[in-house]
């Protein structure tokens, strides 16, 4: 994995979890920080704790997050961790009990009992996280004696790293009421040159996301992607192996196949597999003109419909699949197969309908020709 790959594809390289990577890192990051600063509009920090770059959307989407985190309690638990860790030096020593009792005086929402197992779960949730993020290090104890008996001591290590995990705002946020106050103001300084901005918004989505589609809100970004292309992959290719593929109302940036740069399609699981086969499945209802195709390159289905393909998927193939999604009740297979979908920006669930993406339809995979005997 080369140096771009890494910085893009990683939250950040510890000094102290990965020696070598980071001084390796420490020593090529010259040769990608141009591009990363002046063409994805990134700030890079190089540190004797880290090497990170601060990675930006181009514009949220709803899989971006902590994928450990299902609550939004968790995630005030989070910075209220990441508040407590401001007044501890690196290498500083503390016991649960003293998070704790900070955590509860600090959370205004409601008022914290650390004698219900919920909340004890929330909090465990998220300081695994801290440990497995390289914040904390465990020195004595385990979560799951907190997690039995509210009274349960961990002794813990500050890292020092905490302090580089929120990005710095020149700025004062407390006026934002939404996402987008945030990404407008990381724009504010180059705000008078939209080209500028135009520029980052479209590597970023490149670099980040599944792909660009085209709509009224960026019909000047894909003009701008269609006219220099041949550029943009030129210059793509001096960093990653790939290749820049641009539709009538999409592109995409296909990455070679020494690329790992963060999550790709297709992945090595049976979800992946199941989303190639649903991808052939659509293709022959398309040429069978079951399926129409929008202008955009959308197909636009009912939620019944959408059902009933992912049902045909599991019919036809199902003999193919792993035991788990053999026997899988029909609701979770729907539930699991359809949300693996949408987080990948495959399908987008609307109000009445789903919404097919046309990449669906690009990476198909079938099983051998014998498969049925």
């Amino acid at each position: 994995m080369n140096t771009l790959e890494t910085l893009l594809g990683r939250r950040w390289i510890l000094k102290a979890r990965d020696k070598e990577l980071y001084y390796r890192m420490k020593d090529e990051v010259g040769t990608v920080k141009k591009f990363l600063t002046e063409k994805m509009g990134y700030q890079v920090i190089v540190n004797p704790y880290l090497v990170k770059v601060e990675k930006v959307p181009a514009k949220p989407q709803r899989w971006m997050g902590i994928l450990d985190f299902t609550q939004p309690i968790e995630y005030a638990f989070f910075c209220l961790i990441l508040m407590f860790l401001e007044d501890k030096e690196a290498q500083e020593q503390f016991v649960l009990s003293e998070l704790t009792e900070y955590v509860q005086g600090q959370y205004e929402e409601e008022q914290i009992d650390w004698t219900v197992y919920s909340y004890r779960r929330h909090l465990i949730k998220v300081m695994k996280y801290c440990v497995t993020e390289g914040i904390l290090n465990v020195d004595d104890g385990s979560e799951e004696g907190f997690a039995r008996d509210y009274s349960g001591e961990v002794l813990y290590e500050n890292t020092g790293v905490s302090r580089f995990f929120m990005r710095n705002f020149t700025q004062n946020i407390m006026d934002y009421s939404s996402y987008a106050d945030f990404m407008k103001a990381d724009w504010i300084d180059v705000d008078e040159d939209r080209g500028i901005v135009r520029r980052q918004r479209i590597y970023r989505s490149l670099l980040m996301t599944m792909g660009i589609y085209r709509s009224q809100e960026n019909e000047e970004d894909f003009a701008y992607l269609r006219n220099y292309r041949n550029l943009i992959q030129a210059e793509l290719e001096g960093f990653i192996p790939c290749e820049l593929q641009v539709y009538r109302s999409s592109a995409f940036l296909i990455l070679g196949e020494d690329s790992h740069m963060g999550r790709c399609v297709p992945e090595e699981n049976t979800l992946s597999d199941i989303a190639l086969l649903c991808g052939l499945l659509l293709r022959e209802k398309v040429d069978g003109g079951e399926y129409e195709v929008e202008k955009d390159e959308n197909i636009r289905i009912s939620r019944e419909a959408f059902r009933g393909l992912l049902q045909e998927c599991r019919d036809r193939f199902g003999k193919g699949f792993i035991k788990t999604y053999r026997e899988i009740l029909t609701e979770e297979f729907y539930r699991e197969i359809s949300a693996y979908l949408i987080d990948l920006e495959l399908v987008e669930a609307q109000r009445d309908d789903v919404l097919i993406r046309p990449v669906l339809g690009r990476v198909v995979g079938k099983y051998p020709a014998d498969f049925e005997t």
